[in-house]
């Protein structure tokens, strides 16, 4: 990738859509584990622990490339984007509850996305190529987590301005990362055609996978449905500009950023089609009603 895209561009997009989540964020989201605690609880676990081990399933079931593998488990290991709030208030999920998981899960993150990618590099026997090494760890999380402190601040002093940014904010999130797919597959234009044929089945299934277990684990534990239609979107909406960045800026590997260019592209009509799926076959009809704001 060109240089002054990965080392100007990938910072800057990222801080831009980290500054529009803590735009959408306050400090009582954060107690929202106090109010749901088993929604949480069963998010965070299907998030950190099942989706690890369904995505490692996967590529060592499609016999994936290391670099690729390897770019698939940190995809799985990534967050929740920004856009998982927005599907969750189209199909009736509990957008206050979306929020709070969107809070927890960013900083959680800061655990167990270097560990788990560092687990996917040491099985996949890269460690002379590739590491994610602490150091770099915490640049990654200053650059995630010091625009999210700063747009809570100042939605913080100026409600009304957050509030009129929310659209334009979440726009620009979709056109960044739209403009890093575009260049990371320009980058690579001589091998997109056979990373997307290696890649594309592994991310489509994965993407199905997520929004799945989302929903059905959380249902099966005995939350409510609009709970469980936030986790699912929360959980199977990834952060691909995050899982973009660290592959390319941290661990120095544009075809470790594939998985994560290929799923921006085919997880917003994924989600879309799932959230018909919910509304229209899954969720009953006294949850048919519009979702609460936040």
């Amino acid at each position: 990738m060109d240089s002054a895209l990965s080392t100007v561009g990938l910072p800057l997009a990222l801080g831009i859509i980290m500054f529009g989540l803590g735009l959408s964020l306050t400090v009582d989201d954060f107690r929202g584990v106090g109010r749901h605690p088993k929604a949480v609880v069963v998010a965070l676990a299907c998030q950190v622990l099942v989706l690890p081990v369904a995505c490692f399933g996967l590529v060592v079931a499609l016999d994936l490339p290391p670099l690729l593998a390897v770019g698939m488990l940190l995809l799985a290991a990534s967050p929740g984007g920004t856009t998982a709030n927005l599907y969750s208030h189209l199909f009736r999920g509990d957008v206050a509850l979306n929020v709070s998981l969107t809070a927890i899960n960013s900083v959680i993150a800061v655990a167990t996305l270097p560990l788990i990618t560092n687990l996917a590099i040491a099985h996949f026997a890269l460690d002379n190529s590739v590491t994610l090494q602490f150091r770099k760890v915490v640049e990654v999380f200053v650059i995630v987590l010091g625009p999210v402190l700063l747009g809570m601040l100042v939605r913080e002093r100026r409600r009304s301005f957050a509030d009129r940014m929310d659209k334009p904010v979440r726009i620009a999130s979709a056109v960044i990362l739209a403009v890093l797919v575009l260049a990371i597959l320009v980058s690579e234009r001589d091998n997109a055609g056979e990373y997307f044929a290696q890649v594309g089945i592994a991310t489509t299934l994965f993407c199905v996978v997520s929004l799945a277990v989302g929903f059905f684990v959380p249902r099966w534990a005995g939350v409510t449905e609009r709970q469980a239609v936030a986790s699912s979107f929360e959980i199977g909406v990834h952060n691909a500009t995050l899982a973009i960045y660290v592959a390319v800026e941290v661990l120095d590997s544009t075809p470790i950023s594939v998985p994560g260019a290929i799923y921006g592209l085919i997880m917003f009509p994924i989600a879309a089609v799932w959230g018909f799926v919910l509304t229209r076959f899954l969720l009953r009809p006294s949850d048919a009603g519009p979702a609460r704001a936040h």
